[in-house]
């Protein structure tokens, strides 16, 4: 089934997680017909306004996007997806390098390197240096902040699988998915893109919810404080709407990426099953949460009461300082871009933003 053209909406690409940077900028290139602009550059360079220079061009003119912010700085852009082109440019430098596969056929390089006088940054070079250092073992010690708590939130949803019925949640999705999802015309096409709509970022835990209300008028909200029931019952509604040919939006657990679903979108049916709890509270009006402890043997839960009050106050301890981290590499950051800016021809960037424009036919 065809991508439905929906609002311009906000989500990420990459985050910090217990596993290190995860990313899914490579994922966006598979999507299909999808085409790529690679945007090449250092920091202060110009990267993140020209796509905001794009994004509003292209909501000019009436074109649905999505804009991808940077988990290391929510203010600022690491891609736009122009939806009905199926055409993105992303910020394809570190931590996300992508490299183009067929430059030219398939992808093109957008290189501002050219837009930097090396001769006016060389003088600062040791600054530079070791500015880029002090950003790099901040960000690690943020990312070793978010492993320990990724690991207690883990043992938490760990000992509530211990108590969990999983056949009766498999007859709930069963139940749920004949009366929401309508089986579509036979040979429909399944497809799938993948977002994140939360992230641990220096602001701390930051939670699209606009994009939740821009993408759909109907909720199916899990309440799960730990994670084990709602992770399979997200798993088992993706792979239903996949089998009946929908296209879908599949967000992951910023904190565990690679193994649990924390939200799923179906645009063609304004439909969307969402996980609440307290890193990303859902609140939205009128919303009654399915109380995923109603598939749990509470009384056996109640043996891991102090164990989960413990992971879930370390956890936030936890998270709080590698929020504190991330800000203070921003701020190294910030002072980074203070010598790039200095040492860029923004004349040329404006260049090279009107030639992307025209590419983009956003001129």
């Amino acid at each position: 089934m065809e991508s439905s053209v929906h609002p311009s909406v906000d989500f990420f690409l990459g985050a910090t997680t217990p596993a290190g940077f995860k990313g899914y900028f490579a994922p966006l290139r598979r999507e299909p017909r999808m085409q790529l602009v690679l945007l090449k550059s250092g920091p202060g360079c110009g990267k993140s306004t020209l796509m905001k220079r794009l994004a509003r061009a292209a909501q000019d003119k009436g074109e649905p996007i999505q804009r991808i912010h940077c988990a290391s700085d929510p203010d600022s852009l690491d891609g736009v997806v122009f939806l009905r082109q199926k055409r993105a440019i992303i910020d394809a430098t570190a931590p996300h390098v992508v490299e183009p596969e067929a430059p030219g056929a398939d992808e093109r390089v957008l290189s501002l390197y050219h837009t930097i006088d090396a001769d006016a940054l060389h003088p600062h070079k040791d600054e530079v240096t070791a500015l880029f250092a002090r950003n790099q073992l901040l960000r690690s010690r943020a990312a070793r902040y978010v492993a320990s708590a990724g690991s207690l939130l883990l043992d938490s949803r760990r000992a509530e699988a211990c108590s969990a019925n999983f056949e009766k949640v498999r007859r709930y999705v069963k139940r749920l998915c004949a009366r929401t999802l309508p089986r579509l015309p036979e040979g429909a096409s399944a497809s799938e893109e993948l977002r994140l709509l939360s992230a641990i970022t220096p602001k701390g835990p930051v939670f699209y919810r606009g994009t939740v209300q821009a993408l759909a008028d109907r909720y199916v909200v899990f309440h799960d404080d730990y994670g084990a029931v709602s992770r399979l019952l997200l798993e088992l509604i993706r792979a239903e709407a996949l089998a009946r040919g929908y296209h879908i939006i599949t967000c992951p657990c910023a904190m565990h990426p690679d193994d649990k679903i924390d939200h799923l979108f179906i645009p063609a049916l304004r439909l969307a099953f969402l996980t609440d709890n307290r890193w990303h509270p859902v609140q939205l009006p009128g919303v009654q949460a399915v109380r995923c402890t109603r598939f749990v043997d509470r009384e056996n839960l109640a043996g891991y009461r102090a164990r989960l009050r413990f992971n879930e106050r370390a956890a936030a301890e936890l998270l709080e300082q590698a929020a504190d981290l991330m800000a203070q590499a921003k701020a190294c950051h910030d002072e980074l871009e203070t010598y790039y800016r200095a040492a860029v021809d923004f004349g040329k960037v404006d260049e090279a933003a009107a030639q992307c424009a025209g590419m983009l036919g956003l001129a």
